[in-house]
């Protein structure tokens, strides 16, 4: 499991407070819950910069195939330090 560590935001002045006065257990609620949100953003994320691979690799093989690369030369050209 990873180690947990503190961090600070900022929140509105009654966010705050009723942060302050929610029990231990809404807090580990609260926690539970933002730690799920966070994880949901760094997937997108990880899932928008595959998608822009993928869109850049699939780009790159249609220029290639455009001007001429056919998979015999590419072939060719893989194996030439063989």
């Amino acid at each position: 499991m990873n180690k947990l560590q503190e961090i600070t935001i900022k929140v509105p002045e009654e966010i705050a407070q009723a942060y302050r006065e929610a029990s231990d257990l809404e807090k580990q609620q609260i926690e539970l819950k933002f730690s799920t949100l966070m994880k949901l953003k760094i997937n997108s994320i990880q899932t928008e910069k595959v998608d822009t691979l993928g869109q850049l690799m699939d780009d790159i093989s249609r220029k290639a195939i455009a001007r001429g690369l056919t998979p015999e030369i590419l072939e060719e050209i893989l194996n030439e330090d063989e």
